[in-house]
């Protein structure tokens, strides 16, 4: 189920029978990051989230995977926070822009039927991809709001009606687990801009060379 959870952030959604394969296939690495977003020894898989986050911060481990389905490179970030009757968690791939949502799962353990409960349903996940984490390189994360986002915000999207506590707990869920991974991606950034310049170089020769044959 986890396996399965991870891949439909990625928008693979398989049987449980199938997750196996398809997890090798989709995603190419894990890691385990400590809180200045430092690679450490660990298997990403064995983290157990809930545990995690009862220590203090900096003793923290954080587990991540690195996806890629359709040419697009993602980063799958572990969610768990709090709704109104318990504990709710999730997956949210980030694409290689270390910006962009490529998609979002979130699962609950005990939210109201109806309500709440309505978090891992398509119709309030599917609204997160595409949705932006930074403005002009400063980091927002995703408001779920009550009432309904203004149209063309990239940084919100619909609250559940009568699941505000559930809705809030998703946005201070998102918040919270997003900034412990920015240590990580400032890291990463310049080796990402150059990995993008160099996809830029190939694609101009490549269409160059088509040009001149």
């Amino acid at each position: 189920e986890k396996k399965q959870n991870i891949l439909s952030s990625i928008g693979v959604n398989v049987i449980r029978d199938q997750a196996e394969e398809n997890f090798s296939e989709y995603i190419k690495e894990s890691l385990v990051l400590n809180s200045e977003g430092v690679e450490i020894e660990g298997e990403a898989f064995s983290v157990d989230l809930a545990k995690e986050l009862k220590k203090d911060f900096n003793d923290q481990s954080m587990p991540l995977y690195i996806s890629e389905n359709n040419g697009v490179k993602s980063f799958i970030i572990p969610l768990r926070g709090k709704g109104l009757w318990g504990p709710i968690w999730g997956y949210i791939a980030i694409k290689d822009d270390l910006n962009t949502v490529y998609g979002a799962v979130f699962d609950h353990k005990s939210e109201t039927p109806g309500l709440g409960a309505e978090i891992n349903r398509p119709f309030f996940q599917d609204p997160f991809e595409g949705k932006t984490i930074f403005e002009e390189g400063v980091f927002t994360s995703i408001l779920v709001v009550k009432g309904g986002a203004d149209e063309g915000d990239n940084h919100a999207v619909d609250g559940i009606s009568g699941g505000t506590i559930t809705s809030d707990g998703v946005s201070d869920m998102l918040k919270e687990r997003l900034e412990r991974y920015l240590p990580y991606f400032d890291r990463i950034r310049p080796e990402i801009e150059v990995e993008a310049i160099m996809s830029q170089m190939d694609t101009v020769m490549l269409e160059n060379e088509i040009i001149l044959n």
